[in-house]
């Protein structure tokens, strides 16, 4: 449930987030972020202990580079501004501000607002 490929950076902590996130690991997601969630079936979760998605995380939509970040979990909600598009195998969620990937542990992912 790990991150597969992480070249996030970690996410400074302040008193706010220190409270909220105590035990949570956070990294910084650039304002153009995308995030590309691929829905796994129900066959596919037996094989990787549960994860239900594949969470791929790129620096920008327009940037012609590789991932910053694979993960296998559940991104539970993004709470900061963001464009949702559904597409056949899932959605992709283009980031509209700069944001923290919170790690919550047990393979979920949440996405709030710097």
């Amino acid at each position: 449930m790990y991150p597969r490929v992480n070249h996030l950076a970690p996410a400074p902590v302040d008193d706010a987030a220190a409270a909220e996130d105590a035990a949570s690991e956070r990294y910084l997601l650039p304002r153009h972020a995308h995030i590309v969630v691929y829905e796994r079936d129900a066959a596919a979760d037996s094989d990787d202990d549960g994860a239900s998605q594949l969470v791929t995380i790129y620096d920008c939509g327009a940037a012609q580079k590789p991932p910053s970040a694979q993960l296998l979990g559940q991104l539970g909600s993004v709470r900061a501004a963001c464009e949702t598009t559904r597409n056949p195998t899932g959605y992709v969620v283009s980031m509209r501000e700069p944001s923290v990937l919170v790690v919550e542990g047990d393979g979920q992912y949440v996405v709030r607002s710097r």
